[in-house]
């Protein structure tokens, strides 16, 4: 198999990297600290570096995914798109890599930004519904990675990067009303949903629509995260006097606690609907959000080291996740269904 390097071994990057390893893919993993999981497998190997300095000195080009917290994964896009690498990128960044679109075509480059559950696969089903009913009168995404059961603290445990949870809090919200994309507080439009296997949470305005503000035709158009109640009137409250460090402490992901991640996507074109509900709870030790948005980063990684990313419809440049073709989506489709998580 061909090899990978992939960079960042947090829970989603050390989720990622077994899977491809369990493929056969030869993966080389980076990061400051490598988890035990990893440097105990004879068929990775482990380079504890600063993965700016890797990158760097990285001399020809390969597939290589980019799993590191959004401060630093935008730090190594110019790197990696100078070098002529392929990129499957989940660093989740305030940063448009768009901007890096001439850069990354000019060095042979291909690059898909935003991999992930959403954004990432919900771009993709935006997409397949445009396909499906053309233009669009209202889209709304909803998705939460949440413990089963709400406590009397924050009731929330981070899967991914605490500050990137921050930042989600705390940057402004795009969105689309009657056609144009306008900005507003984050956290904003707040109201209960009803959430399989809860007495309903709560859901508000975040940041998370990105690319698809100008690449899907919707009238109305957000997304909104999902927590507990107890959560987010917490944050309202007093989240923006306490230091990150007390929150990312807080916050910390306990993998001995239950917990699940909850998406639906819906889409509607005058009479017509289309609706995707994804739910995962966890298996055998992995987390819920590390597990579905791992196993879009991982499938898009084993395409673009087995078919190229031509297979899934990109050419060299900066692409969204909305820009791969149908059959990449039925294979991310088909790799959820293979390791049990619930799409319906």
């Amino acid at each position: 198999m061909p090899p990978i390097v992939a960079l960042g071994c947090g829970l989603v990057g050390e989720y990622v990297i077994h899977r491809l390893a369990d493929d056969g893919h030869k993966v080389t993993a980076v990061d400051i600290r490598i988890p035990n999981s990893l440097t105990e497998r004879t068929d990775v190997i482990s380079i504890e570096q600063d993965a700016y300095a890797y990158v760097n000195a990285l001399t020809s080009p390969t597939v290589v995914v980019n799993m590191l917290p959004g401060r630093i994964g935008h730090d190594v896009r110019k790197p990696l798109i100078a070098g002529g690498h392929q990129i499957v990128d989940l660093a989740f960044t305030e940063e448009d890599p768009q901007t890096l679109d001439a850069m990354a075509k000019q060095h042979a480059s291909t690059m898909i930004w935003d991999v992930g559950i959403a954004p990432g696969f919900s771009n993709m089903l935006l997409a397949q519904a445009q396909r499906e009913l053309g233009p669009m009168d209202e889209v709304s995404i909803h998705v939460g990675g949440n413990p089963t059961q709400a406590d009397d603290k924050w009731s929330y445990m981070a899967p991914f990067s605490p500050s990137d949870v921050i930042e989600e809090y705390t940057r402004p919200a795009r969105i689309v009303r009657s056609g144009e994309i306008v900005t507003v507080p984050a956290l904003t439009e707040r109201h209960r949903i009803e959430v399989e296997g809860t007495d309903g949470m709560d859901a508000f305005l975040t940041d998370g629509l990105r690319s698809v503000l100008k690449t899907i035709d919707a009238n109305d158009m957000a997304e909104y995260t999902v927590r507990w109640p107890q959560h987010i009137d917490r944050w309202l409250a007093e989240g923006h006097t306490i230091p990150e460090e007390e929150l990312i402490k807080a916050w910390k992901f306990d993998q001995e606690r239950p917990e699940f991640t909850w998406l639906r996507v819906r889409c509607s074109a005058k009479t017509s609907v289309r609706e995707w509900t994804v739910v995962d709870y966890g298996k055998n030790g992995h987390g819920s959000m590390a597990r579905t948005t791992g196993l879009v980063t991982y499938a898009l990684a084993s395409l673009f080291a087995t078919k190229g990313p031509s297979y899934c419809g990109l050419g060299h440049g900066v692409h969204p996740p909305e820009h791969v073709n149908e059959n990449t989506l039925k294979h991310v489709i088909e790799v959820f269904e293979e390791h049990d998580v619930s799409i319906s």
